[in-house]
């Protein structure tokens, strides 16, 4: 089968895609000499496409490392893409019932690289509340939901993931791979994770992972609260209802429990 050619002055345009692919959440940042390799140009090229990715805030380039990242823009170029999102759309009935029932914020979460993005939220009947901008990133350690992802990944591939240190961004915050992946057990165990002030001080949330029919990790929802309302025993309460609302969601997204059961 022939492959399509591209229209004359196109490459350009190409290339810049081509640019705009190689970052993943394997590899988020990344310096000029080691694109242009990975594209298959001359650093001269590549350096003029990046610097017009830049000005559009398609790309952003960090002034200490000299490397680039994705940038704001193409949060935004996004934000037009989750409207048509199927997965918001089949957790939205979820997260409104999560919502209703606990009176808190339900959230649905992607894992990027080390990073959770809020994809879709809806607020909870308080005034405080634990609600944040769709499209807000947050340290995966520190949030129920990035616990949730990594240990349904596993230990290997949440290595991998993970950066050998990270900052505490509370006391509470878990130090190191060890203590992380001691949380991990629990949440395997208990079918829920929990960010008991790791993120923000006074800020607890309760997480599930979300399954495809490979039993691979989509995305996780969410309930999160202020501490003086998700006490240990309300955590105990509302854990089961995340955990089974996640695992409705998964069953719809092909995964099959009584499988892995027998598995």
């Amino acid at each position: 089968m022939t492959k399509t050619q591209p229209y004359r002055g196109t490459q350009a345009v190409l290339r810049a895609i081509a640019l705009l692919k190689v970052f993943s959440d394997a590899r988020p940042q990344w310096g000029l000499s080691d694109l242009a390799q990975a594209v298959g140009l001359n650093k001269t090229t590549t350096y003029r496409l990046l610097t017009a990715l830049e000005s559009e805030e398609l790309l952003e380039r960090h002034a200490e490392t000299d490397t680039y990242r994705l940038g704001l823009g193409m949060i935004s170029l996004g934000g037009y893409a989750l409207r048509a999102n199927d997965l918001r759309t089949l957790c939205q009935p979820e997260l409104r019932s999560l919502a209703a029932s606990a009176k808190e914020t339900a959230a649905l979460e992607l894992l990027t690289g080390a990073e959770v993005l809020i994809l879709d939220e809806v607020t909870g009947d308080r005034v405080m509340s634990g609600g944040q901008a769709i499209g807000t990133r947050w340290p995966a350690v520190a949030t129920s939901t990035g616990k949730a992802m990594l240990a349904a990944l596993g230990e290997a591939e949440a290595t991998a993931v993970l950066p050998p240190h990270w900052p505490s961004l509370t006391p509470h915050t878990l130090p190191d791979h060890a203590a992380l992946f001691a949380d991990f057990a629990q949440t395997r165990a208990r079918g829920y994770a929990v960010a008991d002030e790791e993120l923000e001080i006074g800020l607890v949330a309760v997480g599930a992972p979300l399954l495809d029919f490979d039993g691979r990790v989509v995305a996780a929802i969410s309930l999160a609260g202020p501490k003086t309302r998700l006490g240990d025993g309300r955590i105990a309460e509302i854990g089961p209802l995340v955990a089974a609302a996640a695992r409705r969601i998964s069953i719809h997204l092909g995964y099959a429990p009584d499988l892995e059961k027998r598995d």
